[in-house]
């Protein structure tokens, strides 16, 4: 993850959805934020699931092969009363987290109402005022769809909130690992909580192989 106050970032923001797949391509340095391309992949409604699926990975692969974004974000799924149509989000979302991860980009998620706070200012805004705000904030941007206009809010949003996820990363990397024959050498016995010097040592030799 680049992090500076003048680092330039490539951030694609993907809107999931199994009809349409809404996706911006943004440029962050600092506060100053640049449009690059936005757009949707979309799957046919009369094919079966696993065949719409496969379309929605194609088309994102493709994307991000073109684009080559140094970051992703991604919407969070948002439950709602029908349980069918969540789940069949969920599958859409799950190709949206997948490809990137397979091409190695980092990726993030972001949940609805903190993309609506960060860009509209209340976590209740509607996709007119999102939209209206994406012009506001892009003014360059260009969509016919609803979709789009999200993926770009949610890239914004990342651009909002990268540092804090460097500044977090950072920390947890400054960390030495918490070990339990750590715990025990810094006079914290774990004979009084059921283990043994030996079965430390093992959970210990298990714990290495797995770092």
């Amino acid at each position: 993850m680049k992090s500076g106050p003048n680092a330039t970032v490539r951030i694609l923001g993907i809107d999931p959805g199994l009809r349409r797949t809404g996706w911006g391509l943004i440029t962050a340095r600092g506060t100053s934020l640049t449009y690059h391309d936005c757009g949707v992949v979309t799957s046919d409604g009369e094919l079966p699931l696993a065949l719409r699926l496969r379309e929605l990975f194609e088309g994102l692969t493709r994307i991000c092969e073109a684009l080559q974004p140094d970051e992703v974000a991604v919407e969070e799924t948002f439950v709602n009363k029908d349980a069918q149509a969540t789940l069949k989000l969920g599958h859409a979302r799950a190709v949206a987290l997948l490809v990137p991860a397979l091409a190695r980009k980092p990726v993030f998620e972001y949940a609805a109402n903190l993309i609506k706070k960060t860009v509209a200012g209340s976590g209740h805004a509607d996709k007119t005022q999102i939209q209206a705000m994406v012009r506001f904030l892009l003014p360059k941007a260009e969509f016919r769809v609803a979709d789009a206009a999200d993926a770009l809010a949610i890239a914004v949003t990342h651009a909002s909130h990268r540092e804090s996820h460097a500044l977090k990363a950072k920390h947890l990397t400054g960390r030495a690992p918490r070990t339990l024959s750590g715990v025990a050498q810094a006079g914290q016995t774990l004979e009084g909580k059921g283990y043994s010097a030996a079965a430390a040592a093992r959970i210990e030799a298990a714990l290495a192989k797995v770092r």
